[in-house]
């Protein structure tokens, strides 16, 4: 089946996010680890498939090959093992900013996180500070705090705070919508992101690389951190795409400058920009991609439109939609034919076994030739009464797809918009849907920022994520002979 999986209404994995903290005073670094023990070793082999699945899937080939080469030299710094080959190192098939590392040797990056790099020192320090977190065993230690852990750690349900307090039917609900997108993190403290920063530095500096890179990868991770929130309309840049609980890297710049010194050492630039050439960038067609407020899906053959004001983040096991006034998922489950006791069922898992969660009514309609039942379940939470809202959809080849939505009491209705939106799209309307890839460019005399962001393969913002892309400040210009990275539309 493609990749818009069922929802996982429980708790899921908590994953920890990169490189997005604030800076704390110092503590004492270690300059080596403790090995991995074979109890670290059966849990990261347990977890491993898990996050795989979490993360779109593991990628194959030449970009891939390069990422595992790069992981495994910077991770074999660490003295958690004596050889290479001790380490699985990941490029993950998604389209969030993100990487982490597991205990047992398991190191992780996203696709799209490295197209935000710009030479493979950062590679290295994003995937070093990642591998410290586990060297300190920062996750372990965490764990022994929170009665609430799942595969990692404590979950964090960022939406409670929002619509739902802390009640138990709030706490299932908001981790519900959450795990699609990708939203669940380990919280590390100010002081352990010193001490994998700190690592992440010590571990550039021992393989050869350029430690300063730890703060230009953050200063790039800033910079688009501010550029997604101006984008999707939102007034701050603290909650980037990947929603992580270690918070903004902008204040943490000045601190890695500090850390490296005046050391320095390899960059790799230009091996990292060929290495990278071609690599699909945003999201793969093949798990629905979001343009704009439209979400669509070639393989599934659907296509929905976000409400005015929201956005979205496209997760592999559901589609996230965020704004103000509520949120929502849209996902699929088993589907037995009966689209009104999908309805019921889906909330049912919403409620979990400790409440019973049901709508008020059932009501049966046709939304743009679609077959569909939807209804509303009045919820109280520690901040008041909520609205949840399931709105399903059945389609012609046997499968079911859903909208999970929530809201203050009363204020639905900022959904009815996307609810009647859900269409089932042409084959010649899924065939025009193409993947954007980066294409790694020599800058020729003449070529300037301005000209050649024009070819970025997007309507709107070109120039600023142009320089987002190739780390450029706004009064940065470019010289002949340089390599930049673009963004096109390609197969």
């Amino acid at each position: 089946m493609p990749r818009l999986k069922k929802i996982a209404l429980g708790c899921t994995a908590a994953l920890p996010l990169v490189l997005a903290s604030c800076m704390g005073a110092g503590g004492n670094i270690p300059s080596a680890s403790t090995p991995i023990t074979q109890s670290e070793a059966q849990t990261g082999a347990e977890a491993h498939p898990k996050l795989l699945a979490e993360f779109g899937g593991a990628m194959t080939g030449s970009h891939a090959q390069y990422v595992q080469q790069v992981g495994r030299n910077i991770a074999v710094q660490s003295g958690l093992g004596n050889a290479a080959s001790d380490f699985t190192v990941t490029l993950l098939n998604s389209s969030v900013n993100n990487a982490f590392a597991i205990p047992g040797g398991y190191v992780y990056t996203t696709r799209q996180l490295v197209t935000l790099m710009n030479n493979e020192a950062e590679l290295a320090g994003v995937l070093g500070h990642e591998v410290g977190h586990v060297a300190a065993r920062h996750s372990q230690r965490r764990q022994a705090r929170a009665q609430r852990n799942t595969l990692l750690g404590a979950a964090g349900a960022i939406l409670s705070g929002i619509f739902l307090g802390d009640s138990g039917i709030g706490q299932r609900l908001s981790r519900g919508f959450l795990q699609g997108s990708q939203l669940l993190t380990l919280r590390f403290s100010r002081s352990q992101e010193l001490e994998a920063d700190q690592l992440g530095v010590t571990y550039l500096t021992r393989a050869g690389y350029d430690p300063r890179a730890m703060a230009t990868v953050l200063q790039s991770l800033a910079a688009q951190n501010a550029l997604d929130a101006s984008l999707q309309g939102r007034g701050d840049a603290t909650l980037p795409e990947w929603a992580s609980t270690h918070p903004d890297p902008a204040s943490r710049v000045q601190t890695a400058r500090q850390m490296a010194g005046d050391r320095t050492g390899v960059t790799n630039r230009d091996t990292f920009l060929a290495r990278i050439d071609g690599l699909v960038y945003g999201d793969d067609p093949e798990q629905g991609i979001i343009e704009g407020r439209q979400f669509i899906h070639p393989e599934l053959r659907l296509a929905f439109t976000a409400p005015q004001g929201f956005y979205m983040v496209n997760g592999t096991r559901a589609v996230s939609i965020n704004g103000q006034s509520g949120q929502g998922q849209l996902s699929t489950g088993p589907y037995d034919g009966n689209l009104s006791n999908y309805v019921r069922n889906v909330f049912r898992a919403l409620g979990g076994s400790g409440q019973a969660l049901a709508p008020a009514s059932l009501q049966r309609t046709t939304v743009n030739g679609l077959p569909a039942a939807y209804g509303t379940a009045r919820v109280n939470s520690g901040n008041g009464q909520v609205d949840v809202v399931v709105f399903a959809y059945e389609f012609s080849n046997g499968q079911a797809y859903h909208f999970a939505t929530i809201s203050q009491a009363g204020r639905s209705g900022v959904f009815t918009p996307m609810f009647n939106s859900m269409r089932r799209i042409s084959q010649a309307e899924a065939s025009r849907v193409v993947p954007r890839r980066i294409d790694v460019v020599t800058v020729r005399s003449g070529e300037t920022v301005s000209s050649l962001a024009n070819r970025m393969a997007y309507d709107n913002a070109k120039e600023q994520r142009f320089r987002v892309l190739n780390g450029l400040g706004s009064r940065d210009t470019l010289r002949a002979g340089q390599k930049v990275k673009i963004v096109v539309r390609g197969t």
